[in-house]
């Protein structure tokens, strides 16, 4: 008779959400969304871009690489932060690309990806109706182009975008709760 292996120990339950997806996903309000909920800090990663990256975008071009980079690094030292001091903490942060998501993960089970899916179609038509945001409307089609969907070594909550804010973010805590991971503060 062969013993049995025995379970392996369940992840780390969160203490930092990435709440990614593409512009007019939902991002910063279901990100506000959960941290209400999980009495955690909450992080808008439009608030670390320089303003000459807002100023890029606002004019209708979007960033390259090169500009991403040290905007990933502030968002990615905020985290580095956070967990240092042992706090909680979720951030909304478009996180298109799978190296963009390398960053901010680095390899650390306590920081988790919940992508935000939705169809260009709804996602154009929000993004017609919010003001006073700096991303145009002719750059969807660009963050569509750099999408690149969480994988499923990255571990990631994916979540719909059809239902209202409160659902979205129910829907993201009901995930953990089934994982076993719990609603940790």
């Amino acid at each position: 008779m062969h013993a049995l292996a025995p379970n392996p120990a369940p992840p780390p339950a969160p203490r930092i959400l990435v709440v990614m997806g593409v512009s007019g996903s939902g991002k910063s309000t279901v990100a506000a969304c959960l941290a209400e909920r999980l009495g955690w800090t909450f992080a808008d990663g439009d608030d670390f871009h320089t303003p000459e990256h807002v100023a890029k975008m606002r004019a209708g071009h979007a960033l390259d690489e090169a500009d991403r980079a040290p905007w990933l690094r502030a968002v990615a030292g905020w985290i580095a932060g956070r967990l240092a001091s042992g706090e909680t903490g979720i951030v909304a942060c478009s996180a298109l690309g799978r190296a963009h998501r390398d960053i901010l993960v680095a390899g650390r089970p306590e920081v988790r990806i919940v992508h935000l899916d939705g169809s260009r179609a709804l996602i154009a038509e929000r993004i017609a109706q919010r003001r006073g945001h700096f991303m145009p409307a002719l750059l969807l089609d660009s963050q569509f182009a750099a999408l690149e969907p969480p994988a499923r070594d990255e571990n990631p909550i994916v979540v719909g975008i059809d239902d209202p804010p409160d659902a979205i973010a129910e829907a993201v805590l009901a995930r953990l709760e089934l994982e076993g991971q719990g609603r940790a503060r």
